[in-house]
């Protein structure tokens, strides 16, 4: 199993204008799909998502693909503190990455592709396929596929992948044939920037720059 980086952790408020669209979210959850997911990648790491900024609005946005939902933007804020209307933070550990290839004067094309895939719901049928990769690799079948057809479905990492591929920016799939949270984190030029503080308590909070940010109680 991975470790996790020896990087800072920040507030929210300390990271909000040093964050920039193409940034990699990281999340290592608790849930029970998130367990399963750590333990068939033998990582920290249960998702992946990626920040868009938008400044005209004063909004930093977390794009991703959730299997409850499908593909969907969110405030980053609400995974600080108000994680899927809990009034609490995301229940796990979050971390800023950054690759090194990802240019900012690429990023109008990569917001279409990601705002293109929108709605597009999550692949649950390749949760399937995944766990019968697993299983062969395993069982030492090493001639795997290594990318799918193109899909109109996504798991979270490969609506990340197809977004960032969009701009030549590549995460190559794994051994076992599928793309995963842990090869974003394990790719060498993703570098780590820091983990987000985020509530763990319900708190008071107010608007800061047009979003909600944690007023006390902060913490991992």
């Amino acid at each position: 199993m991975d470790e996790f980086p020896q990087v800072p952790s920040k507030h929210y408020r300390e990271l909000r204008d040093k964050v920039f669209s193409g940034d990699i979210l990281l999340c290592s959850g608790s849930s029970v799909f998130s367990t399963l997911i750590q333990k068939a990648t033998g990582s920290i790491w249960s998702h992946v998502a990626f920040i868009l900024r938008v400044d005209p609005i004063d909004r930093i946005m977390v794009l991703e693909s959730v299997e409850s939902i499908g593909v969907r933007a969110v405030p980053l804020s609400h995974y600080v503190s108000d994680y899927n209307g809990s009034r609490k933070g995301y229940p796990g550990r979050l971390m800023i990455a950054r690759h090194d290839d990802v240019k900012q004067e690429n990023i109008t094309k990569f917001s279409v592709s990601a705002v293109d895939f929108l709605g597009f719901p999550y692949g649950k049928d390749e949760i399937i396929r995944i766990a019968a990769r697993i299983g062969m690799h395993s069982m030492g079948f090493k001639d795997i596929e290594k990318e799918p057809v193109p899909q109109h479905e996504f798991i979270c990492s490969e609506y990340a992948h197809a977004c960032y591929k969009s701009i030549g920016v590549t995460i190559d799939y794994n051994e076992t044939g599928f793309i995963a949270p842990a090869d974003f984190a394990r790719h060498p030029k993703v570098k780590p920037l820091c983990y987000i503080h985020t509530e763990t308590e319900q708190a008071t909070c107010a608007p800061l720059h047009g979003e909600m940010h944690i007023i006390k109680n902060a913490g991992l």
